[in-house]
């Protein structure tokens, strides 16, 4: 009788027990629905050879950014405007390179660096109404921290706290139920998270990007007003042959090794976005 209970209760468990590593690799995926939520053109860049990978092996991979990187520069010249054009189309530009299509691509439009200060539900609301619409199997999104909050800059620390609000919102049929009623949306759960830029220690999943490692230098390079001349004084967005040197050395010495091997790591997590953090 015993057995017969303790067999019952792990059933009734089984849905909310996460797994901290993927049944196949992640090279392997195929057929699954990706959305990487982020909060400035180039955050993609964490993940973007992984990103590039998974669609050219017959996923569909979805970018939602939160702010436009309008304030990224210390040229007096740039103005916000500016520089959330040159911003975009340099993202749209890293895209392209990684064959992610450009209307898969989304901006929400907030203000870089204030991104803590938005109205949270409107912010939440605007993300559950796209995980509604794109249905995805995966969501990338910076990690907030396993066990304590993770450190980040204003914005990503905003932006992880706002895509596991949202992954848990968009799950429940009775919060922001216009969506449904009025949009013909439906609930939708998000089984599973890789997380980017987490804590070393944290990291349980390494993508291999050999194949993948030339064209993520040449996708990061295209942010130019983040990599060169843009933070004193833009000239870009073409360059001189031996800016475009320098650039190519700095992007290439943020890529990181295992083995010998590029790869891109983070910490996988399957289960209920309430236990994300966990």
């Amino acid at each position: 009788m015993i057995r017969k209970l303790l067999f019952v209760s792990l059933v009734l468990l089984i849905p909310y027990i996460s797994f901290s590593q993927p049944e196949a690799a992640v090279e392997d995926w195929k057929g699954k629905t990706i959305l990487l939520i982020g909060a400035h053109p180039d955050d993609d860049a964490y993940s973007i050879a992984t990103l590039g990978m998974l669609q050219a092996n017959g996923n569909e991979v979805y970018i939602a950014i939160l702010t436009t990187g309008n304030v990224g520069t210390q040229d007096p010249e740039l103005s916000m405007i500016d520089l959330a054009n040159i911003r975009r189309l340099e993202e749209q530009a890293a895209l392209a390179a990684m064959g992610i299509p450009l209307d898969h691509y989304i901006n929400f439009g907030y203000d870089d660096g204030m991104l803590e200060y938005e109205n949270k539900k409107e912010v939440v609301a605007k993300l559950v109404r796209v995980i509604r619409q794109v249905r995805p199997d995966v969501l990338f999104s910076f990690d907030p921290g396993k066990g304590e909050q993770r450190w980040h800059k204003a914005d990503h620390r905003a932006s992880s706290y706002l895509a596991a609000d949202a992954a848990r919102a968009a799950m429940w049929p009775l919060l922001f139920q216009g969506q449904i009623t009025n949009e013909g949306l439906e609930a939708h759960t998000i089984p599973a998270y890789v997380l980017y830029d987490s804590s070393e220690d944290d990291i349980n999943t390494w993508v291999d990007i050999s194949d993948y490692k030339e064209r993520k230098i040449k996708a990061m390079s295209q942010y130019v007003s983040q990599w060169s001349s843009g933070w004193y004084k833009y000239t870009g967005p073409e360059l001189s042959d031996e800016e475009a040197k320098v650039v190519k050395e700095r992007v290439s010495k943020r890529i990181k090794y295992k083995d010998g091997k590029p790869v891109e790591g983070f910490r996988y997590y399957e289960g209920l976005p309430d236990n994300i953090g966990r």
